[in-house]
């Protein structure tokens, strides 16, 4: 009900915003029209299955995010995109159907810190003990 109200409100307030203004004397002192800001949420069925991690470029889960949706399997951050995604992770979110597996050095080598579901690490340089640089990681669905 209160949603129905709210696209209602959104539109006459659009309706209005589009819709000549009427010539008013220069000395009249009136108010500019305004808008509505309606917050809207937008669901991804991929996030829906829950098999995923989300990646922030700051400690805490604050900064730039990142969604990868398993399964995956990156077994190098060196290339394209990755680069990124490489340099700036420092807290990670993972989903209730997932299990991140994060390693030290590419084609999966040499140490691996596995982040069950349902985990949150807000400092990953702590948490990693290879001084927080990733270089492969692969996200397994259950």
């Amino acid at each position: 009900m209160i949603c129905k109200a709210m696209v209602i409100a959104a539109a006459v307030t659009l309706a209005a915003c589009s819709s000549p203004a009427p010539k008013v004397a220069a000395t009249a002192n009136q108010p500019d029209p305004t808008i509505l800001l309606v917050p809207v949420v937008v669901t991804d069925p991929a996030l829906s299955s829950g098999c995923w991690a989300q990646f922030y470029s700051d400690r805490n889960f604050q900064g730039d995010m990142a969604t990868l949706v398993g399964p995956a399997e990156l077994a190098t951050l060196d290339k394209g995109t990755a680069q990124q995604l490489k340099r700036q992770i420092d807290s990670v979110t993972v989903g209730p159907k997932a299990t991140l597996q994060v390693y030290e050095h590419s084609m999966f080598r040499d140490r691996v810190v596995n982040f069950p579901a349902n985990s949150r690490e807000g400092g990953l340089i702590r948490k990693l003990g290879f001084g927080g640089r990733i270089e492969a990681m692969r996200l397994v669905c259950s």
